[in-house]
């Protein structure tokens, strides 16, 4: 678990309607967040207890459409890697000059949360284009078929009203000799 704010972000990026029911749940049960008929959601939620937090997407509502759904879980507590002191070991004190090398090692953990941030806000804007892209295609095949209809009831039209000009004007007396 995660000591410090953490994340969902959630994208409903295909399907009929574009919306899911969406809970989190402490792990003694207790409902943190409930929204029904959503698209899309960001929350942030301070865990208070240790244990597994229980995420639930529901389209019980929408039995005959699938939904396709975008997630993400956002941590915001540094994460320590194993290798991260063994540099610091290897430089040693005259190659400092003038910088402290926690200095150095507060600006590249402040860069390293920064960029590991702003990967996330590219997913989150990839599931959005996603999703957008997912609409236009729905959208474009439904165009193009009621322009095909559109084109068909046109041509059968116009051969009608070119039959009913010809009919109208076609000489009717019969000529006997």
């Amino acid at each position: 678990p995660c000591h410090s704010p953490c994340g969902c972000a959630l994208q409903v990026i295909g399907g009929a309607g574009l919306d899911i029911d969406f809970s989190l749940e402490s792990p003694s049960g207790v409902l943190l967040i409930n929204e029904y008929r959503k698209s899309d959601g960001v929350h942030t939620i301070e865990p208070t207890e240790a244990g597994d937090y229980k995420l639930c997407f529901d389209n019980s509502f929408s039995t005959i459409s699938e939904k396709l759904v975008f997630f993400e879980l956002i941590f915001d507590s540094p994460q320590e890697d194993e290798d991260g002191d063994n540099w610091a070991e290897v430089v040693e004190p005259e190659e400092m000059l003038d910088m402290k090398i926690e200095d150095i090692k507060e600006s590249i953990e402040t860069m390293k949360n920064r960029l590991e941030r702003s990967i996330q806000m590219q997913t989150l804007l990839r599931a959005f284009e996603a999703r957008d892209r997912n609409l236009q295609e729905s959208n474009m095949s439904r165009v193009n078929f009621w322009s095909a209809v559109n084109l068909g009831v046109l041509v059968v039209v116009a051969f009608l009203q070119v039959y009913m000009l010809k009919s109208l004007f076609e000489d009717k007396r019969h000529v006997r000799t």
